[in-house]
């Protein structure tokens, strides 16, 4: 296979790894309905369940599998950007509580968005587009100038930005290892499907399987490849200007991811027989699909990555930002849901005078 692909421009394994990936991460998060939007919804009504659940086996399935890669030498954090270089906490603070806040407005992740988009969904099409927009902006456009502030206010230098290196050895496998046994238990108590837990699971080795193909690639190419997995605000702006600007499309590991996503649940969704196509409604409103994009764009360029980028694929290798800003993604969420959503659930679970409770 090495051999195989020696013969290929590095751009060209790139690309090819990053569709290979992305295909893995978009079939099996289609099918198993893995969103952080939905699980931390379910964490802070009180209902613990089976999307909180799925969302743990994916991040407890990451966080070990990348975990037992570092300790046994074969992915080199020395070369990790999350890592090696110099971060911002209030980057992680201000953008997980933006990103957080868009999640719930626009009803999905930077990730569920693009996943939902290849099932026929145009309002998560719509939103996801938007998104992009707001994440190149905030990189090259107008918006910078206001990231590049705010991520000034408190930083952290690549010696104290190893989560893993601050605590007892093997701490993150230990913290992996609880996790799936949580997983496990409240799988169990919901009675969620084993196909979905498998799934949940199956997404997990999927960001491991980006860091490790990046490392392999790394060790023999002789071209610099980035170390890098799983991301979206920033790869889904660089696919949507290539198209735009360029007339030549340039392939990239993160453009294979964006297009093997899509590719993976087009698929999943059409073999399932759950294509269909969703358009914005009376009831569904549009306005806070828009605003919820935007901040969902500018949060996640600011928190260096969205639920996913940061969440998981830059908490599984213990970097500090990526932690704190998956923190506040979950408190922003659950504060915004309290304010916007809960109190509808709460009137539309309730009859209106007169009429006869709900049998239970």
């Amino acid at each position: 296979m090495e051999s195989l692909l020696s013969t290929w421009s590095t751009p060209t394994v790139s690309v090819f790894l990053g569709v290979l990936v992305g295909a893995m991460f978009g079939a099996l998060a289609q099918r198993s309905q893995f969103c952080l939007r939905a699980a931390t919804v379910e964490f802070w009504r009180g209902q613990i369940g089976s999307k909180f659940a799925i969302w743990l086996f994916t991040f407890a399935t990451t966080l070990l599998i990348v975990q037992a890669m570092i300790n046994s030498g074969f992915l080199e954090t020395s070369h990790i950007r999350q890592l090696a270089t110099t971060g911002s906490l209030s980057g992680a603070v201000v953008g997980g509580l933006l990103f957080g806040v868009g999640m719930v407005m626009a009803r999905g992740c930077a990730s569920r968005l693009l996943v939902l988009s290849a099932t026929g969904n145009q309002r998560a099409l719509i939103a996801g587009l938007i998104v992009t927009v707001s994440a190149q902006a905030s990189l090259r456009g107008g918006l910078s100038p206001l990231r590049e502030s705010i991520s000034q206010w408190w930083l952290v230098d690549a010696a104290h930005r190893n989560l893993a290196a601050m605590l007892p050895a093997h701490s993150g496998t230990v913290l992996a290892v609880m996790m799936l046994i949580g997983a496990v238990v409240l799988a169990r108590r919901s009675g969620t499907s084993k196909w979905l837990a498998l799934g949940a699971i199956g997404v997990g080795a999927s960001v491991a399987l980006g860091w490790a193909a990046t490392q392999w690639h790394a060790s023999w190419s002789f071209d610099v490849v980035p170390i890098k997995s799983v991301s979206f605000t920033g790869p889904s702006a660089d696919t949507l200007m290539g198209l735009i600007n360029e007339p030549h499309f340039v392939p990239s590991f993160d453009v294979g991811i964006v297009l093997g996503v899509f590719a993976g649940s087009f698929f999943a969704a059409l073999i399932a027989g759950e294509f269909k196509l969703q358009a914005f409604t009376e009831s569904t409103g549009l306005t806070r699909y828009i605003v919820g994009a935007v901040l969902m764009g500018f949060g996640g360029m600011l928190a260096g990555g969205c639920a996913v980028g940061a969440g998981i694929t830059g908490g599984s290798v213990m970097a500090i930002t990526a932690w704190v800003a998956l923190l506040f993604m979950w408190l922003a969420a659950g504060v915004t849901d309290a304010l916007l959503d809960r109190p509808k659930s709460a009137e539309a679970a309730t009859p209106p005078v007169g009429d006869p409770a709900p049998a239970h």
